[in-house]
């Protein structure tokens, strides 16, 4: 009887880990958590700006860098997860994406996919907060920057799933 385990989900194998049958290794799952967390954390200050004493998505994004690193459990990342989609139940306009980036950044220690929209609501929280006539320019410039960002070792796993579901999440990876 073999120990390999066949993936048989409909998620994407290639952010499932290896241990439940999918592709994706440890090393790179926790790249893209610390990714999905610069992402948020690179618009947190919108939020911050409307809702100053709620500390949820900073919490969520210090979670997602903690599990990165091995130091939390996924479930304490996913009960971060859960604050920060609250607060952004509680909020609107650019404080509700950034709090949405910050919920998926962490909820990326669960589900690895989660990846694209800690940087989709990112792009929407620049967008929101700008102008209507510079929101395409200003969300082009967030998504060159968030691939400036990206790790050499999941560089190409983001960017063909960024092609993969742009469509599904708004077109907004078209930068």
């Amino acid at each position: 009887m073999s120990n390999d385990v066949t993936y048989a989900g409909r998620r994407d194998p290639r952010f499932v880990t290896v241990r439940r049958g999918g592709m994706l290794e440890d090393a790179q799952h926790r790249l893209l958590a610390a990714w999905a967390a610069e992402c948020a954390e690179h618009v947190l200050d919108l939020f911050t700006a409307a809702n100053p004493e709620d500390g949820r998505p900073r919490n969520a994004i210090e979670q997602a860098r903690a599990w990165s690193r091995g130091e939390i459990t996924m479930t304490q990342a996913r009960e971060a997860a859960y604050a920060a989609h609250a607060a952004a139940r509680e909020t609107s306009g650019a404080a509700r994406e950034v709090a949405r980036a910050a919920g998926h950044a962490v909820a990326t220690a669960h589900m690895a996919d989660h990846e694209l929209g800690a940087a989709a609501y990112a792009i929407r929280a620049v967008r929101a907060a700008s102008p209507t006539d510079k929101r395409a320019e200003a969300g082009r410039r967030e998504c060159l920057w968030q691939r400036a960002c990206l790790p050499e070792a999941i560089r190409d796993l983001v960017l063909s799933d960024q092609e993969r579901r742009n469509d599904k999440l708004w077109s907004l990876f078209d930068c």
